[in-house]
């Protein structure tokens, strides 16, 4: 079967498409439009779609609209009910089920040819379920948890996968809901709603939970695999934050208290789910799964063998995850998730092609690798565009900015090119086989979805990568996946001893990370970088701006205008 998924009704519009239970392309709308999270998660804006993203999906594998057997919609207004009989205040949440009741014929017109009858309404928390479930590698048979701020009437998932069938175990009602709580906490403290949460995990390691007994009377789990998550009076614990205001430790005390207070309500749920099933393995997924800090508290203390969290957690993951559902249902074998590495990719040729059409001026080295372990070395930041682009909010190596991590003063460094506070962390990439002697927590970590304690010998080495509680939310790199990351963190550790390399989002902030080459070469035009490493190519930034400049032709490096370009040895840097 060839399945289109769609996600489009709350945030983070996506498309994904499987075909014979393989995951051939996924991306996010955010990538094309260029506007964050593709939309704003309001009534308003539900009847928008992954226009752009479905068009590549399909394209991506020489499909037409009519060439489809189904497509997948991740959420099913058949089990909706009204907002105000689920206790939510949202007087304008029927204009979303009049979209998503409308969608077969608003797909049918964003892609021509597509038969609007061959659309299929999966259940929201179902769908999220599936792209963990059936996307985790060596999980046949395990258990799942969903949670994020809502669904059709529920906020979790508790279920079994055996096979290719899923059961749902418990549901929670809304209007109690773990997600809701915590966007709420992220509006009140001045950040932006369904869009900034992680910078409130990120604000809790300067705070301590001295309000916890008081958020437990709001929130707190009830012992038979739900909780109670609602009503919580914020001003009264402490006052408001106005965005662009300093925040203050009573601010972070209370983003301390609630992060805490969602650790222990999820590791009841974990328990109550183990103990209803007894298996090894666990799957998340959900908005609240792209809480690291939980997850590494799931994985430390809870029952479960092993913890796999679906890197592209949030709404945008419902459309790979619907896709598979409707796969599995369809007897066909699901394949697990090879990587995050899903979205668009360019050939070196129309890299080049890029480049000359923009006229800068660029080089291909024998080694882009090596090229950027020496410039790392030497203290530069440096833009990779690499590959395919990621598939979820983290940046794996493919579309990602690196820093030397032994020079404190990269945190604050990266942070102004960002463009964001500057309490907020940057990661940490590692070889595989060296993470262990580093950091302690679950291994390997490919997705960037936990956090490790930083060894106490290390914080001094890579003080760069260490949040202020000691920890790191790392990637692990395995060399066999990819190979050129792999190469480049080995000669960065021959030139400093350290194996380790700073690596966050290309981006700056309140834009989508960079997802094709003119997105690159307008980020690095406006943000301090210092190489950009596209490709087998690099463009330096001093002959960049230089290349403005009267006699810049006589001055560009050879390969600027293609000529030698493709005699260099070792120059694929795919």
């Amino acid at each position: 079967m060839r399945i289109l998924g769609i996600n489009a009704l709350f945030h983070d519009p996506a498309a994904a498409l499987v075909i014979e239970g393989h995951t051939v392309a996924a991306a996010e709308e955010e990538r094309f439009s260029r506007r964050k999270h593709g939309k704003r998660p309001l009534p308003f804006s539900a009847w928008e779609l992954p226009e752009k993203a479905a068009v590549w999906c399909l394209a991506e594998a020489g499909l037409r609209p009519q060439d489809l057997d189904a497509v997948a919609y991740s959420f099913d207004p058949a089990l909706a009910r009204p907002a105000d009989a689920m206790g939510l205040e949202d007087p304008w949440d029927h204009l979303r089920l009049t979209y998503a009741r409308r969608a077969p014929g608003f797909l049918a017109a964003a892609l021509p040819g597509l038969d609007p009858s061959i659309v299929r309404f999966v259940p929201h928390h179902m769908a999220h379920a599936a792209s963990s479930a059936f996307a985790a590698p060596d999980a046949e048979t395990s258990s799942v948890l969903v949670l994020d701020g809502r669904g059709e009437a529920t906020s979790h998932l508790a279920a079994r996968r055996v096979g290719d069938r899923l059961e749902p175990l418990y549901g929670q009602e809304l209007p109690h809901s773990l997600g809701l709580v915590y966007e709420e906490l992220t509006e009140h403290l001045g950040f932006l709603r369904s869009s900034d949460e992680y910078k409130v995990m990120a604000l809790a390691a300067y705070g301590t939970p001295r309000l916890l007994s008081q958020l437990r009377r709001y929130v707190h789990p009830t012992g038979d695999g739900g909780f109670r998550a609602t009503g919580v009076p914020w001003a009264e614990l402490c006052p408001p934050r106005r965005p662009g205001e300093a925040w203050s430790q009573g601010h972070a005390d209370l983003a301390a208290s609630a992060q805490a207070c969602l650790e222990e309500t999820l590791l009841d749920l974990v328990r109550w789910l183990h103990g209803r099933t007894h298996d090894r393995v666990l799957t998340m997924a959900g908005g609240v799964a792209l809480n690291c800090v939980a997850n590494s508290r799931i994985a430390r203390e809870g029952p479960f063998d092993r913890v796999w969290v679906q890197p592209a957690a949030g709404d945008a993951g419902t459309a790979l995850g619907g896709a598979l559902y409707l796969a599995a249902h369809g007897g066909e074998r699901t394949e697990p998730m090879a990587g995050a590495d899903l979205g668009r990719r360019w050939s070196d040729a129309e890299l080049e092609a890029c480049l000359k059409t923009a006229a800068v001026p660029y080089e291909r080295p024998a080694d882009v690798a090596e090229t950027v372990a020496r410039a790392l070395a030497d203290d530069a930041i440096v833009a990779w565009f690499q590959g395919r682009s990621e598939y979820g909010p983290r940046a794996l190596g493919h579309r990602s900015l690196l820093a030397h991590p032994g020079r404190s003063g990269n945190l604050e460094r990266l942070n102004d090119v960002k463009g964001r506070e500057q309490f907020r962390p940057v990661a940490p990439m590692v070889l595989a086989d060296r993470a262990a002697e580093i950091f302690d927590g679950p291994l390997p970590s490919p997705y960037m979805l936990f956090v490790h304690d930083v060894a106490p010998r290390w914080r001094d080495r890579v003080p760069a990568v260490v949040h202020v509680d000691g920890t790191a939310r790392i990637q692990t790199v395995d060399p066999g996946a990819e190979p050129l990351v792999a190469r480049m963190l080995g000669s960065f550790e021959r030139l400093t001893g350290l194996p380790v390399v700073v690596n966050t989002s290309l981006n700056t902030a309140g834009r989508p990370m960079v997802d094709d080459p003119r997105d690159a070469l307008e980020c690095f035009g406006s943000a301090p970088v210092d190489l950009l490493a596209i490709g087998p190519f690099v463009i330096r930034r001093g002959t960049f701006f230089a290349a403005g400049q009267p006699d810049a032709a006589a001055a560009a490096p050879r390969g600027a205008s293609g000529a030698g370009a493709d005699d260099s040895p070792g120059a694929d840097g795919r």
